[in-house]
């Protein structure tokens, strides 16, 4: 773990030689069609970036802080290609959206969307992530907050109360990542049936399975497709 400079524990930083591995969905060698068997997937830490940070982005986050509790729910901030992601504690993240949507310092009223992310190869155990990207109409700025969680406990709070539009986005998440949105009234397959097995979305979700059927042919699923 590292700590900011107030001292409080931030996500853990992987320090030693990041994992590389091959091959995503289930496939892997050169012998399918796919090209997912040649995929080369490495961890990806969360390296959180030092203040100050220039433009926006410090006085946005005084203003955060600011608020009771709300220092303590920051477990990262990232600025990365002008973009300034936080990590936020899931048990916070009611609060924490409630503060960026309502102190007039920071405004952000609209969520512009809100998506899952599935980092296979996360060494922390948390490799479900669920981003919500806020957009602010006042001051016209961008943020993203980040939630993560494990698959053995992929529960996070339902942005509904604070975000209305939330609403099919968590179905979605729920649809393709298996995260569950705690407090949701409907939370039920959006895109895939509804006595669908699984989340397709995971990065190791089995790729192939179904095939693909035209008039006249048929297309076998990628995991049985060959180069002749």
């Amino acid at each position: 773990m590292t700590e900011s400079p107030s001292g409080r524990q931030l996500l853990p930083v992987v320090t030693n030689t990041p994992v590389v591995e091959t091959g995503m969905f289930g496939v892997h060698g050169p012998g399918d069609t796919s090209g997912f068997g040649g995929l080369v997937r490495r961890a990806r830490p969360i390296i959180p970036t030092p203040q100050p940070w220039g433009s926006w982005f410090d006085d946005a986050y005084a203003a955060f802080t600011a608020h009771e509790g709300m220092a303590d729910a920051v477990e990262a901030v990232v600025i990365e290609h002008g973009e300034m992601t936080i990590h936020i504690k899931r048990e916070s993240l009611v609060a924490a959206l409630q503060v960026m949507r309502d102190d007039p310092a920071l405004a952000f009223q609209l969520l512009s969307s809100l998506s899952g992310v599935d980092y296979l190869d996360d060494t922390t155990g948390r490799r479900l992530h669920v981003a919500y990207h806020l957009t602010s109409l006042t001051h016209l700025r961008r943020l993203r907050v980040e939630v993560s969680v494990s698959v053995d406990d992929p529960h996070i709070p339902s942005a509904i109360p604070v975000y209305p539009t939330a609403d099919w986005q968590e179905r979605e998440t729920w649809d393709m990542f298996g995260v569950v949105f705690d407090g949701h009234e409907g939370l039920t397959r959006i895109l895939m049936p509804d006595d669908w097995v699984g989340h397709p979305q995971r990065k190791d979700y089995p790729l192939g399975g179904i095939p693909v059927e035209y008039k006249g042919a048929e297309i076998p699923p990628p995991d049985e497709r060959r180069r002749y």
